[in-house]
């Protein structure tokens, strides 16, 4: 009889919960998804839905623990949200037995499953994460996931590391191909970010009336935008749209430049400021291999200029970061796995 696998999934961001679910749809209903507010997010798929562990909801990670241990990121005291987590997490192992926990992400449920006995299998994000909270998570590990090719790696990340890492682009709800719109810009802002300067890009059109800039995510009112500017807002369809435009621009966010890559669309990158300088460190190497333009400053930029070179980018530079059966064949390698074949 096979045994389950669990998949905890971090909170934060919509990729979070899309790569637990392009997994779980390729894995023959074995993987249960646990995580916080999965109610309705998971499709077909088992879940369990555990206590909040955040400090209020205006939660940015810290738990402002000055005599907190090295290996931990996140450890506040007196928190009964987290009691009752680690309980329903433990309770959950202890009850179903599984094969193997994939923790998306979370260095503290990581080590939790290794302290029940469970191989694990981490997901690692972008970016610099060499510290000691990682780098532990990651020792314990049976193997690693980075869900992005092995290129858009960063530099500093230790090669041990690396040996373990199996690297898995393409971990993305795809969509079909479809006619492009060959005058269209469309700026995507990730919800992880901070509110869209729409008078900034509303004087973008201005310096190209033959444009369509079409701006998805949080933007407030402009006050006399040009008639080639358009807010759109949260759409459904982001990845539809992304697929139709001539070009995007965007952050560097996982779902953002896994939709782009997947879509071979001209891409202008600009990065946004997070936590081990995730999305700089893959935007500077989305730039080296040719699969987009880096910018720094939008205010500033020649857009009229950056158009222009996007349009020239080679298609075949994003198609060799990208892989349309990633969660094809992560799904095997976790079964694999947790079948001891590996």
């Amino acid at each position: 009889m096979t045994r389950p696998i669990g998949y905890y999934v971090h909170h934060h961001g919509a990729g979070h919960r899309a790569r637990a679910s392009a997994i779980a749809d390729h894995a023959e209903g074995r993987i249960t998804l646990i995580g916080t507010h999965l109610a309705g997010q998971t499709g077909k798929h088992p879940f369990v839905d555990i206590p909040d562990d955040r400090l209020d909801p205006m939660f940015d990670g810290r738990d402002g623990g000055a005599e907190r241990p090295s290996a931990l990121h996140y450890a506040p005291l007196d928190h009964d949200g987290i009691r009752r987590r680690v309980s329903a997490i433990a309770r959950w192992i202890a009850e179903q037995r599984p094969a193997l926990m994939i923790v998306d992400v979370s260095c503290e449920v990581a080590m939790l499953a290794r302290l029940a006995s469970v191989p694990t299998i981490c997901v690692r994000l972008g970016g610099r994460r060499d510290d000691v909270p990682h780098l532990e998570a990651y020792r314990a590990a049976t193997a690693i996931v980075a869900p992005f090719a092995q290129a858009l790696d960063d530099p500093a990340t230790p090669n041990w590391v690396r040996h373990k890492t199996v690297y898995a682009p393409g971990l993305i709800d795809r969509v079909a191909t479809t006619a492009v719109d060959p005058d269209s810009v469309v700026v995507v802002g990730g919800r992880g970010g901070s509110a869209i300067d729409g008078a900034m890009w509303a004087r973008a059109a201005h310096t190209t009336p033959d444009r369509i800039w079409q701006i998805i995510g949080d933007c407030p009112p402009v006050v006399d935008p040009p008639p080639n500017f358009v807010r759109l807002g949260w759409v459904d369809d982001a990845p539809a749209r992304i697929a139709r435009a001539a070009i995007v621009v965007g952050s560097a966010g996982d779902g953002v430049v896994g939709a782009i890559l997947a879509a071979r669309r001209p891409f202008i990158c600009l990065p946004e400021d997070r936590p081990f300088d995730e999305q700089r460190s893959k935007a500077a190497q989305l730039a080296a291999a040719g699969a987009a333009l880096l910018c720094d400053d939008a205010a500033t930029a020649d857009w009229p200029r950056l158009l222009a070179l996007a349009e020239r980018l080679d298609p075949e530079a994003q198609a060799a970061l990208d892989d349309p059966n990633g969660a094809a064949r992560l799904a095997a390698y976790v079964m694999a796995l947790a079948d001891g074949e590996h």
